[in-house]
């Protein structure tokens, strides 16, 4: 499956699950690649002919991007791929902010004991890897980095139900600032690119430079994004 390395299950019901995640994750990064585009609708047979697989296992991984806010149902017709507005990305990004605010600064009190810097660490490097693909422009490198690195990091937190939240609104506010990131001709230096910046406070305990950091980010994006919406 185009995108995703998962292996197989051992019986029928992790095969048919595994497979239902496959085709959300391949479906979720056309979306975000830009090659399924807002508004454009298809049919659960049409991406069962795609892939080569059954509708059941594609109807419930259609089913599972509705609920994410990625897709929307059309009745008779099938999907389309949900059409996001510059208001959408600001009402996301002021969501993040109220989430991520107290979140991070809690994790920056925290003694950074050896399992905590060995994690950090880890995610360090994912960072470095997000931030040299945003210095290059290179969206496609930088959305996969990204998204992984803001998952590992707000999983230090140690609250999964948080930890899920955010990475769902972070996948949403890709498939939002994609549609207008793709209209510049060159993003090389524009893309925030601060993610080791970050992870070094955190580490220092600066949960004061952290969130000013979060800040800065939020509001680079949200500049950005609404620029390029603005024309």
């Amino acid at each position: 499956m185009p995108g995703t390395g998962t292996g197989g299950g051992g019986n029928g019901a992790v095969t048919r699950s595994t497979l239902r995640q496959q085709l959300a994750d391949a479906l979720r990064d056309e979306v975000l690649a830009g090659r399924l585009k807002p508004g454009q609708e298809f049919t659960v047979k049409e991406i069962a002919e795609q892939y080569g697989v059954s509708a059941t296992p594609v109807r419930e991984a259609l089913v599972d991007l509705s609920a994410q806010g990625l897709l929307d149902a059309v009745q008779h017709r099938g999907f389309e791929v949900h059409e996001y507005s510059a208001g959408d990305y600001r009402n996301m990004v002021e969501a993040r902010i109220l989430v991520t605010d107290g979140m991070f600064r809690r994790l920056g009190d925290r003694k950074v004991d050896t399992r905590l810097a060995a994690a950090l660490a880890g995610v360090r490097r994912r960072g470095d890897e997000a931030r040299r693909a945003a210095t290059s422009g290179d969206l496609n490198i930088l959305i996969g980095y990204d998204l992984r690195f803001w998952r590992e990091l707000s999983a230090l937190f140690g609250n999964p139900y948080l930890t899920d939240f955010l990475h769902r609104l972070r996948v949403q506010s890709w498939v939002c600032a994609v549609r207008h990131l793709r209209l510049a001709d060159d993003l090389r230096g524009r893309l925030w690119a601060d993610h080791t910046d970050l992870v070094d406070a955190l580490t220092r305990r600066d949960a004061y430079t952290a969130q000013e950091i979060i800040a800065g980010y939020d509001e680079h994006s949200l500049t950005l994004v609404e620029r390029l919406a603005d024309g």
